[in-house]
């Protein structure tokens, strides 16, 4: 099996405790989250899709017929 394969592998390791730095002190979640932050990078991305859903929707309303109002009889 492969979970007994990989068992065997870290077998040297897999009990041994956690190591603890003595040079740096444990880093608080705050910082730690930080590191993420740049991640981020498409923040407003959502707020630019509803954005741009508005518009289409508003372009789709425009070029139909006055007379057909499918637009509620699509479903989600």
């Amino acid at each position: 099996m492969i979970i007994q394969s990989v068992k065997k592998s870290y077998e040297d390791i897999i009990n041994l405790p956690h190591p603890v730095s003595e040079k740096h002190k444990p880093m608080t979640r705050k910082n730690r989250a930080a590191q993420f932050a740049p991640f981020a990078a498409l923040s407003g991305l959502e707020e630019k899709i509803d954005e741009t859903a508005v518009e289409t929707e508003a372009q789709y309303r425009e070029s139909t017929s006055p007379f057909v109002d499918d637009w509620n009889t699509f479903e989600e």
